[in-house]
Formats: C-alpha cells, sequence, structure tokens
C-alpha cells in the first residue's frame, strides 16, 4: 500500500512514517501544502494523512483541490484543533476520518488500515480468495491454515491483489503501489517478487492474464 504523509512538524513526520511502514505501507511524505496539492493530484495513492495547519497551502484547501479535481484516495486529517466545527469542516471538505492531535499511533495506524479496506470494499481485516488468508491487521498470510513466511514486498502484494481481488491488476499499477518514485520500478523487479511467491505459494494462487496483468486464483477476475 502507497501511503502520502503530509505533515510539517519533522519530528512527528518520521514518527508517522515509522507507525505506516511497520504496518505495511509504502510511505512518502511531504511538508507542505503546495507540494502535497501536486504529489495528491499526480500520483495515485491509497492512504494521505493531512495536517490541516501547513504552510504555503493549508490542508483544508489542498483537500478541497484534490476533491474538487475527482482524486478519492481515502484522506485522513490530522489536526490539532479541537472545535467541533473545525472537525465538520474537515469531514465537509472531503476527508474520510479525522484524528485530533495528540494521538496514539497505534489509533492511527487502525483508522489507516480501516480506510484503506472500505475504500477497497472491504470490511473485515481478515481477507480471503480459495485457500489463501491475508490478515491486513496482523500483516499475515496463510495458505490452507498453514502461516506462510513473506518478506514486506511480498506481503505488500498480495496484500494490494487481496484488496482488489475483483479485477487484474496492471503491472503498471503493482509497481506504483510498491515501490512508489523509487528507481527499483521496472517491470522485472516486480517479476523477481511474483516469482518468488509463485515458488512459496505453489500452482493455482497467483495467476496472469497476459497484456492484463495479474489477480488471485481460484477464479479469474473480469479484466
Amino acid at each position: 500500500m502507497r501511503a502520502l504523509v503530509v505533515e510539517d512538524d519533522a519530528r512527528i513526520a518520521s514518527d508517522l512514517g515509522t507507525a505506516l511502514q511497520s504496518a505495511g505501507f509504502r510511505v512518502e511524505s511531504c511538508a507542505d501544502g503546495e507540494e502535497a496539492w501536486f504529489l495528491g493530484d499526480t500520483e495515485d495513492y491509497d492512504l494521505v494523512v493531512l495536517d490541516l495547519g501547513l504552510p504555503k497551502l493549508d490542508g483544508l484547501t489542498v483537500l478541497k483541490r484534490w476533491r474538487g479535481n475527482g482524486r478519492e484516495m481515502p484522506v485522513l486529517v490530522l489536526t490539532a484543533r479541537g472545535a467541533w466545527t473545525e472537525r465538520v469542516e474537515g469531514i465537509d471538505a472531503g476527508a474520510d476520518d479525522y484524528l485530533p492531535k495528540p494521538f496514539r499511533m497505534e489509533e492511527l495506524v487502525s483508522r489507516s488500515r480501516a480506510l484503506v479496506r472500505r475504500s477497497a470494499g472491504r470490511g473485515s481485516a481478515m481477507q480471503q480468495a480459495g485457500d489463501l488468508v491475508v490478515d491486513t491487521n496482523r500483516m499475515s498470510v496463510s495458505l490452507r491454515g498453514v502461516p506462510m513466511s513473506v518478506t514486506a514486498l511480498e506481503y505488500r502484494l498480495l496484500a494490494y491483489l487481496m484488496l482488489h481481488r475483483d479485477r487484474i491488476i496492471a503491472p503498471g499499477e503493482l509497481l506504483e503501489h510498491l515501490y512508489g518514485d523509487e528507481d527499483a520500478r521496472e517491470a522485472n523487479a516486480l517479476e523477481a517478487v511474483v516469482t518468488r511467491l509463485r515458488r512459496k505459494l505453489g500452482p493455482g494462487i497467483l495467476g496472469t492474464r497476459r497484456g492484463f496483468g495479474y489477480y488471485l486464483e481460484p477464479s479469474e477476475p473480469e479484466g
């Protein structure tokens, strides 16, 4: 999962990045509203954690611009402001959830996971496709009831395919959500991860429709 953290307090931003990375997210960050608006308007994220008190462009304005341009990624708003009227303003601007500072990182991670699941139309933390089960809270994978040992990158790939298992995922989309803007966004890097997973999981789990992308078996989704 690919997350954008928009926070101008360097310590808080670092703590957020660490917590979300530990929860299986690929985290990018920025510290001002103008950069946040550009990134959110041009890149695809599974989650945005957005502080309202930003330099250059305030968070509410950024959020309104995103929504005005049809950007629909889940947005969790953070703010030091405590008035209920400002919370309502954030929700009305298009926020999916609202967390006032100070907060516990455990709650932020829990809310973040829930937002990503709801955005994909999935309510439960336990996601299943055939004999494969992905627990998005424990970040664990099991096959036919047997726990599987997977790397962080392999987990992110399986979790993304699981949350979007009703459709075939193009390689470019998977690369973007696995690697973000890193140089490793190459087709052979994705193929290497897929090959490792197929060795671990065996046949009949991770399918390919040539020319379209990847999906989780046993039933092939519509393209």
